[in-house]
């Protein structure tokens, strides 16, 4: 339904902290502004996304900051180390830009930052990408994810019109985690509460469950990589959804940090597409 967008260099911001504040127990709201932000625009796609960068300590890099130059000249272990997210809004005139990070105590390193990070504390970030958009083609949406995937539903569900047939899922540790969202008139929101069920089981189930509208869907399911490896398989292999109507694909591993993640991520997304590919219905 919509085409893959055209690769671009990735361009370098420099953005800083004006405020902050606590969503829920385990979500911080960040919001960015200042004339590192001269530069960045976003809209275009409702799953955007930033990489923040994260310097090595005890690691220098020169200025003007270019990150190809680092890549090309530094060795791999003192590159900075990224961490993606979902942007939650951009405001072109007001020129602030807001990131949701899920939070984990001291576990990780985008969250321990974002749950520190006061006003004026800047930070690099390269992008925005993105790829997702809600089709005005579709005879439904479909939009699944854990806490993770939670800003990025957020924001598709702002920009899908009212009237229009809508379900969406979403997994969070207990009803402390859910938040108020902006919905299209006649959206259907389900939250569900994993409690000490394993990551993803319970969306994974709840999707099964779900009772499909007639016609045409456009999906969009992120999260846990072992859930979204299911709901692939379900959704192309069961429900002979056609690929080019999903954006689909893992943010985090269970059992793997993120470093691990990253690294395999790609990789590991490529394999479990061309396995189940094999057993996709083919197209008409």
């Amino acid at each position: 339904m919509t085409d893959r967008p055209v690769r671009k260099k990735p361009q370098t911001h420099h953005a800083r902290v004006l405020r902050s504040e606590r969503l829920s127990p385990h979500m911080v709201r960040l919001v960015f502004g200042g004339d590192g932000l001269s530069g960045f625009t976003a809209g275009e796609w409702s799953d955007h996304y930033v990489k923040l960068l994260f310097p090595v300590p005890g690691v220098g890099y020169p200025e003007p900051f270019d990150i190809a130059r680092i890549r090309e000249e530094f060795p791999r272990e003192q590159w900075p180390r990224t961490r993606t997210y979902t942007v939650r809004h951009w405001d072109p005139q007001a020129r602030e830009l807001t990131v949701d990070f899920v939070i984990h105590g001291d576990a990780g390193l985008a969250g321990p930052w974002a749950a520190a990070a006061g006003p004026g504390t800047g930070i690099r970030l390269l992008g925005p990408g993105g790829a997702y958009l809600p089709s005005p083609d579709a005879d439904w949406h479909l939009l699944a994810g854990d806490e993770s995937a939670l800003p990025a539903i957020a924001a598709s569900l702002e920009r899908i019109p009212d009237g229009s047939v809508v379900r969406a899922l979403i997994e969070v540790a207990d009803e402390r985690e859910e938040q108020p969202l902006t919905l299209p008139a006649g959206a259907r929101v389900q939250w569900l509460h994993r409690g000490a069920a394993p990551a993803g089981s319970v969306l994974v189930k709840a999707v099964r469950e779900l009772e499909f509208p007639a016609g045409r869907v456009h999906a969009f399911v992120h999260g846990e990589a072992g859930m979204v490896k299911e709901l692939r398989r379900y959704l192309r292999v069961e429900r002979e959804v056609p690929r080019e109507d999903l954006s689909i694909s893992g943010y985090w591993r269970l059992g793997h940090d993120e470093d691990g993640w990253q690294s395999s991520k790609r990789e590991w997304n490529a394999q479990v597409e061309a396995e189940q590919e094999q057993d996709a219905p083919a197209a008409a």
